[in-house]
């Protein structure tokens, strides 16, 4: 049975829109796994240090066969393709950051794995693409999707154009 997923793409290395336009057509060629739609590309400032680079962000809309387990270490594979190396600190530079933001309808809570993403509901660089993909989403745990995006203004984020 197949299932909706929405996965969020980051990079802030190396060239990051060609990362986020790679990435997208690498998501699509998973297995068991067909790209739906892609969100138009955005800027944002990073999280944690200011002493990095702005980050460019998408939101992919997938539909997959994968189970969620799979489905991360597979993500994970394709981050370490480009040159993601995780030293554990959070909000570092990367090449490629890609976080399943949802996965149909779920709630997991493991050790490795929170669907929907813990920090979605406070992002605007994940809920303002999102928001482009589909308008009438309940999110688990969080609430409606427009509501979500009223209580998180756009602050310094910038659209920068289709993907």
């Amino acid at each position: 049975m197949s299932v909706i997923v929405y996965i969020a793409l980051g990079s802030n290395l190396d060239m990051p829109v060609n990362h986020i336009q790679r990435a997208c057509q690498e998501l699509g060629a998973l297995p068991q796994t067909r790209s739906l739609q892609y969100s138009r590309l955005y800027q944002s400032v990073p999280h944690g240090s200011a002493d990095q680079p702005d980050y460019i962000n998408a939101v992919a809309e997938l539909e997959t066969r994968l189970p969620p387990s799979e489905l991360l270490s597979m993500l994970q594979a394709l981050e370490q393709a480009h040159g993601r190396v995780h030293s554990g600190e959070h909000w570092e530079p990367r090449p490629l950051d890609l976080d399943i933001l949802m996965y149909g309808d779920q709630q997991i809570d493991g050790p490795n794995l929170q669907i929907p993403h813990p920090y979605m509901a406070e992002r605007a660089f994940v809920l303002y693409p999102l928001a482009e993909l589909v308008t009438d989403l309940n999110i688990p745990g969080y609430g409606m999707l427009s509501d979500l995006l009223q209580a998180c203004p756009a602050g310094e984020l910038v659209l920068l154009n289709e993907l």
